[in-house]
């Protein structure tokens, strides 16, 4: 029977590629009403024939005169003519294991895989190749059409078409040794290369295609660079070779087209597996922050939300680091910092006054704006005291360097309470505020998890990685390592501080481990377990002590609730 496209090989090289290049003749040019009266077909590899079939087929219906008058095959010469059952058995076999070449293929299998399914046969779903689309892609601008009649005598084709089956076939092969010859200018030397060459050899760009004759077909990362070496772009692939040419296809982003323009040269590292790839891309996005990449990069100022180290604490943001035992962040704007702190005032009544109050003393006459609403606390005026706004600051520090579980529980009470109630906008800000906090404590987590664990040996298959504190250290299968880029966190010490860029990296594999936990293993199975659990998300962690709440102490501003 056909080939399927898995049969196949698509990096199979053209000269090793066996096509059969085919040709019918019909009744007329429905493939629902009409019949095949002949196939035509010639096996080559290599520029070489290695065989012909031709033979009339039974219609089953008589051929209209116009159809003998183009082709002049008249129904004395088919009455006698095996059916289609017949002829079909007989070039499945001719056709084995070869890729389907036409001159407007779609119109033969069209004709070929209806007759086919009606004889008990599969239907050919292998690749095939269009000479006709070649040709508009390769030889439209020296010829005044793309039919085979014309393509014949404008390139002197040692066969000519005649509208009969085999001398057709033969035009045919002789069209596409043709085209053949001309594919090497676009890097074109494989299978799959020659099956996406008719949607890239018509891009304005397409001459950059030799740019990419050295990719291999492995998964890996790319950069493109300008004429100044500046690095343009930069992406993963698990096929590099694919990937990158396929940017000169259908791709109609706005900013491909500038890209291609400003292309000037490719680079690429090979990777054994997906996941050092997606790390490698990331390293180089932190690096290089080429101007084509929207998303990647890391955040240019990050925010971290603290509390300040005074008798009476409250919250403050910063642009650096903050000691880790009073702090949550990285927060990639201000904006989500924000978020995250008004999520914990919420039910926090923690001050939100900017002075600095001290025990015993009172600075304000009357309570602050939010105190008088009844949503925060006020020690500037004397309100509270030292002893009894321990608890909101514990409560605060807390949800801010443990858990913000019971912060959460009691957020998402309130955004259905909110939604129920028909407040949709306040519900939504709810909703927005939860995501921050949760956000950034996933992130916290990620970060402990990784840290904790120090040095890890992973295998995912025959690939085996050494991560050390969340950064990626080796890649590799057997002795081949891959060559990965510098990390910026390199020289950061990962107890001191959580660093944006290796969270981020720390992200990345924790994502991936999570979503394949059957894909990968290691020596311990207490810290696969130990991995599993930390980096699961908050909802399957559920059981971890709730921080947020605090309980009436006699204070009348310290409430569990707002």
């Amino acid at each position: 029977m056909f080939a399927h496209l898995s049969a196949v090989d698509p990096a199979t090289p053209l000269a090793e590629v066996t096509f059969c290049v085919v040709d019918l003749e019909t009744t007329g040019g429905s493939p629902h009403d009409d019949a095949m009266t002949e196939i035509g077909a010639v096996l080559v590899r290599g520029g070489e024939a290695l065989g012909t079939f031709q033979t009339f087929v039974h219609p089953g219906r008589s051929i209209p005169a116009r159809i003998t008058y183009l082709t002049g095959i008249s129904d004395a010469m088919v009455v006698d003519a095996p059916r289609p059952e017949a002829v079909l058995a007989m070039f499945l076999e001719f056709a084995r294991n070869a890729v389907i070449v036409g001159h407007n293929v779609r119109f033969d299998l069209s004709f070929l895989n209806p007759a086919l399914v009606r004889a008990g046969h599969p239907a050919y779903v292998g690749p095939s190749i269009d000479t006709c689309a070649l040709a508009r892609r390769l030889v439209r601008d020296e010829v005044p059409d793309c039919r085979l009649g014309t393509l014949a005598d404008w390139l002197r084709l040692d066969h000519r078409p005649t509208h009969r089956a085999l001398t057709d076939a033969l035009a045919t092969t002789d069209l596409l040794h043709h085209l053949l010859e001309r594919v090497s200018s676009y890097a074109v030397f494989r299978l799959d290369d020659l099956l996406a060459l008719p949607r890239l050899a018509g891009h304005p760009h397409a001459a950059k295609l030799r740019l990419t004759d050295a990719l291999p077909r492995t998964p890996g990362v790319y950069e493109f660079v300008d004429r100044d070496g500046q690095v343009i772009y930069v992406g993963k692939a698990t096929n590099l070779r694919q990937r990158v040419r396929s940017y000169f296809g259908n791709d109609d982003r706005r900013t491909i087209r500038p890209m291609l323009a400003a292309l000037h040269g490719i680079r690429f590292r090979p990777a054994p597996h997906a996941l050092p790839a997606e790390i490698a891309e990331l390293r180089l996005l932190h690096a290089a922050r080429p101007r084509f990449n929207r998303a990647g990069a890391l955040p240019t100022r990050c925010t971290w939300l603290g509390l300040t180290d005074e008798a009476f604490p409250r919250f403050v943001t910063s642009a650096k680091p903050l000691a880790l035992d009073r702090s949550l962040g990285p927060f990639p704007s201000l904006a989500l910092a924000r978020r995250a702190q008004e999520a914990i005032e919420t039910l926090v009544p923690i001050r939100r006054c900017t002075g600095r109050p001290k025990p015993g003393r009172c600075d304000r006459a009357e309570p602050c704006g939010p105190a008088q609403l009844g949503v925060a606390s006020c020690p500037c005026a004397g309100s509270i005291s030292e002893l009894g706004y321990r608890p909101i600051a514990q409560a605060a520090r807390r949800s801010l360097t443990v858990d913000a579980d019971g912060i959460v529980r009691g957020l998402e009470v309130r955004m259905h309470t909110l939604a129920a109630s028909l407040r949709f906008e306040e519900a939504a800000l709810t909703r927005d505020r939860l995501a921050a906090l949760r956000s950034a404590h996933r992130d916290r987590a990620v970060h402990r998890v990784f840290v904790d664990a120090g040095r890890l040996e992973l295998r995912l298959g025959p690939t085996a990685l050494v991560i050390d504190h969340g950064l990626l250290v080796s890649a590799h299968v057997g002795g081949e390592a891959m060559e990965l880029p510098p990390s910026l966190a390199a020289a950061t010490d990962p107890s001191a501080g959580i660093d944006p860029a290796r969270l981020a990296e720390a992200k990345l594999i924790a994502r991936w481990l999570l979503r394949r936990p059957e894909q990968w293993t290691t020596d311990d199975p207490a810290v696969r377990l130990a991995l599993l659990t930390a980096l699961a998300p908050p909802d399957e962690r559920r059981g971890l002590s709730g921080a947020a709440s605090i309980p009436p102490d006699g204070e009348p501003e310290a409430r569990a609730a707002a």
